[in-house]
């Protein structure tokens, strides 16, 4: 009988796993949606003008901004970690001083972004190389989007503070009217007062500032519930911004890696061509939806290991991974079949241009293949944000474009961009293998509460 009932405790904590996961993993998942969807919608707007190079100018400038805003990414990531052990802790005087040290710390990155702005922007495009009648375009649109990046910086804080308040339902607000407005200003620029690339850059930015006083108006809100004060003199010494970097050096390393290979991607895909560089631009966009959709679950399980983690309880750590992997799993199937039932419709919807579909479609194999292939490097990634583990995510990723990507991509040029989509499924899988050693690793010698070296 206690044998029974201790299996019937343990079945009910699985099932009450599973809907903790999915209350707070649907919000982040529908605002992440947003954030492809708004791609889309650049995409499908300029994609239906009738020539490719504003399509193509509009993938090097975004390409440019993810490379560019998203190296700073550990500003999200990192914060989301360490608040959630803050919250697993129950110390509100910390939580309070780690978002206000997170914020001056976004400021300034923002203020040498801006400084530094035009040697930035020249040296993104000559190692992109586009084409000379795509350049133009790029290089306008770059010039506008730099000016968002106090708005995005301190938005990635503020976004990685809600989900380690596990507060995921504030980011589906934020992000949803966020880019409702971007997606309204975008047809109004180009559709309205007929500008085409620049168009799009002014619909962003000024939506990035809309995003920013959303986020701020929540966050004080917020505030009121979280006890304690913030921790003034925090602010002003640099020794004390030092956990803080401690954790995001390494989240940087990782991110400025992904960045460097995705980037790459986009650079060998415009030597093939502006077609190819646009098709390669309607799948990634794909390939984003895919991404962030699977992100929230790393995203649930961010707060939830990470306030497991700083309850010091491993045995709801490891159940939480449990349910989560197999929710991914599912979700990843789901997608796949999806793709390989309706990936043409999909294209046809996105742009009206001939060569551009055709293209598209010849390499839709790969989109099909993709989720379940990246189905546990994000999952895991979720992990170790969470246990701020980040130094296995770093090396996890330094192997898999080291001695993964580049190699495949190496020896596979000669078959042009189907080379280019083979390497990138590669690195989604040594991703994940890399991934998983260190995860087993860390349980075996039961280091899941140590600190980040």
């Amino acid at each position: 009988m206690a044998s029974q009932g201790g299996a019937l405790v343990r079945i009910a904590s699985q099932k009450s796993d599973y809907k903790l996961i999915w209350l707070l993993s649907w919000p982040v998942m529908l605002s992440n949606i947003s954030q492809p969807l708004l791609g889309l919608v650049d995409i499908a707007v300029i994609g239906h003008l009738p020539d490719s190079r504003f399509l193509a100018a509009v993938a090097i400038g975004t390409t440019i901004f993810s490379f560019v805003y998203w190296s700073f990414g550990f500003l999200r990531m990192g914060t989301t970690g360490m608040i959630a052990q803050l919250v697993g802790a129950r110390d509100g005087s910390a939580n309070r001083t780690v978002l206000a040290q997170s914020i001056v710390l976004a400021l300034l990155i923002a203020l040498t972004l801006l400084l530094l702005q035009q040697p930035i922007i020249e040296t993104a495009l000559l190692l992109l190389a586009p084409d000379q009648q795509v350049l133009p375009q790029a290089q306008v649109y770059a010039e506008i989007r730099i000016f968002g990046a106090p708005a995005v910086l301190c938005n990635y804080v503020l976004l990685g503070w809600f989900v380690g308040n596990q507060n995921t339902k504030v980011l589906l607000i934020l992000l949803v009217s966020t880019n409702l407005l971007n997606i309204v200003l975008d047809v109004l620029a180009v559709n309205v007062l007929g500008m085409r690339a620049e168009g799009l850059a002014y619909a962003t930015v000024i939506s990035e500032y809309f995003g920013l006083a959303v986020a701020c108006w929540y966050c004080r809100k917020m505030l009121r519930k979280v006890s304690g004060a913030i921790v003034y003199s925090a602010l002003t010494q640099l020794q004390q911004y030092y956990p803080i970097i401690k954790v995001n050096r390494y989240l940087f390393v990782r991110t400025i890696l992904l960045l460097l290979a995705m980037s790459f991607f986009t650079a060998q895909g415009a030597k093939l061509g502006a077609d190819t560089l646009a098709a390669n631009a309607v799948l990634m966009t794909f390939v984003m939806l895919i991404s962030h959709v699977l992100d929230g679950f790393a995203h649930a399980l961010e707060a939830l290991t990470g306030k497991a983690i700083g309850a010091g309880n491993l045995g709801k750590f490891y159940q939480l991974v449990s349910a989560a992997a197999v929710c991914s799993l599912g979700v990843a199937l789901f997608f796949s079949m999806l793709f390989y039932l309706l990936g043409d419709f999909f294209i046809h919807a996105l742009t009206s241009i001939v060569a551009v579909r055709e293209i598209a479609i010849d390499y839709l194999p790969w989109l099909v293949a993709m989720p379940l292939i990246a189905v546990t490097s994000y999952l895991l990634d979720g992990v170790f944000i969470g246990a701020t583990q980040v130094q296995l995510m770093q090396n996890a990723m330094l192997i898999s474009v080291a001695l993964v990507y580049f190699p495949v991509w190496y020896f596979t040029q000669g078959w042009l961009n189907h080379g280019l989509w083979i390497a990138l499924l590669s690195l989604y899988a040594g991703r994940g293998v890399t991934s998983c050693i260190g995860f087993y690793r860390l349980s075996k010698s039961q280091r899941w509460l140590a600190k980040t070296a």
